[in-house]
């Protein structure tokens, strides 16, 4: 199975340290919904982990996060693309939970969700709380420079193997040409 799992804000659409509290101000970052329509098109599941902890901080309810993740749908199949699912955490970092990144949890549910282990998936990250939750399930960390993304690569202690990308679409780019690489020496 072909899986993939990316962080939304920063990755998908264009983050806020105010939150991003309502479909309005859902904006996706310029080439990513194409990117996800890429890898549809390649046979990936394109799978969402997001932590959203404005909802325990009473920013927004369950029912604005479904309206938000519903544009985001609808955005990336008008691309041609599909998003397989959604996870995400509704806690804050006080809470202590495990689904949180940069804790594992979500990338368990995710891992027995599918019933594949997640050795060797890609990950996508702006944050290092995504690239450590991936590196603990056991993928591959991809970290994008939209979003927080150049912060993150200044502050480093990047987990081991990270490859830094522009974008999005820079990662499908790289995630494609493999592929394509790796088919034409199964033909040869």
């Amino acid at each position: 199975m072909k899986l993939i799992i990316l962080d939304r804000d920063g990755v998908i659409n264009h983050d806020s340290d105010s939150f991003i509290k309502s479909p309005a101000e859902w904006e996706p970052v310029t080439g990513s919904l194409d990117a996800i329509a890429r890898l549809s098109k390649a046979g990936y599941r394109v799978i969402v982990a997001t932590n959203q902890s404005g909802i325990a901080r009473g920013l927004l309810d369950i029912t604005a996060l479904n309206a938000i993740h519903q544009k985001m749908h609808a955005a990336v199949h008008a691309a041609g693309g599909i998003i397989d699912a959604i996870f995400f955490c509704p806690h804050k970092a006080s809470d202590n939970c495990d689904c949180r990144k940069p804790r594992p949890g979500m990338f368990d549910v995710i891992s027995k969700r599918y019933e594949t282990k997640l050795k060797g998936m890609p990950a996508v990250g702006d944050s290092l709380r995504d690239l450590q939750a991936a590196f603990n399930a056991g993928c591959t960390p991809y970290l994008v420079l939209t979003g927080k993304g150049k912060l993150t690569l200044e502050n480093g202690g990047l987990p081991p193997g990270t490859t830094v990308y522009t974008d999005l679409a820079a990662v499908v780019d790289h995630l494609l040409e493999s592929n394509e690489d790796t088919s034409s020496d199964d033909q040869s």
